[in-house]
């Protein structure tokens, strides 16, 4: 068995961004609040390339309607805690990765206390939150603690995962998810200064219900999230 010890399951990356971009992603600290379809993908990515430590947030359990989109939904993982598994799946990927599994949902009341600095400084947090006033609370805390942050807009009732992008929030069309969060942060003074993965693509709605899904749009949304947070990690300046 080929051991992850040591930096050699890292070299393809180093060849890459740099040795100074592999330690910039060790130093980091990200918190990935939502580990669904968009979420465990982008968690994943992260892990995989180099970030030193994850918050994993979430307080749902794996279901079988989750097998469809999510990286950590098995047929051995139903009724699990999604947190757990998937700071699980990172310690089998990336033992050098701390990974903290947090079993909770993400409220006004526990927002702050999240980005609190005695928990330990973040750099980033990937929002990956599906109810929409847990996302405005979580990013409102984030915008006024200085805290980076992207946002996941929707991903459900969508086909075709090319058509995401990262954007600036005043700058998102089409996306209903994102229509409303661009409501509810104008109710609380905020019009811009929001990075977010949206997808132009007009939804596909057959029937009221549950909101359809397939596995590669929710996934290319959490890869795209990833995508940007590493690149602002590989472009940060060096500490001395």
């Amino acid at each position: 068995m080929h051991s992850t010890n040591g930096s050699d399951w890292r070299e393809r990356t180093e060849l890459l961004i740099g040795g100074s971009g592999l330690e910039n992603l060790a130093r980091a600290r990200v918190v990935v609040v939502g580990l669904g379809g968009v979420g465990s993908y982008c968690a994943e990515a992260l892990a995989r390339a180099g970030v030193g430590s994850l918050v994993l947030v979430d307080g749902d359990s794996v279901s079988v309607s989750n097998i469809n989109r999510q990286i950590i939904a098995l047929v051995d993982t139903i009724g699990l805690p999604k947190a757990q598994v998937m700071a699980d799946r990172i310690g089998r990927i990336n033992p050098a990765c701390a990974a903290s599994p947090q079993v909770m949902w993400v409220s006004r009341d526990n927002a702050d206390r999240l980005l609190s600095p005695e928990r330990g400084s973040v750099y980033y947090v990937a929002d990956a939150i599906d109810s929409i006033p847990a996302k405005l609370d979580l990013i409102e805390a984030c915008l006024k603690s200085g805290v980076n942050i992207i946002s996941s807009m929707g991903a459900g009732n969508k086909l075709d995962p090319t058509r995401f992008r990262v954007a600036d929030i005043s700058q998102t069309h089409t996306c209903p998810v994102a229509r409303a969060v661009r409501q509810g942060l104008r109710k609380r003074g905020i019009l811009r200064g929001l990075t977010v993965v949206f997808s132009d693509e007009s939804p596909i709605v057959h029937q009221p219900g549950p909101v359809g899904s397939i596995s590669p749009v929710p996934g290319a949304a959490g890869l795209a999230m990833a995508g940007a947070i590493i690149r602002s990690l590989v472009s940060a300046p060096a500490e001395s």
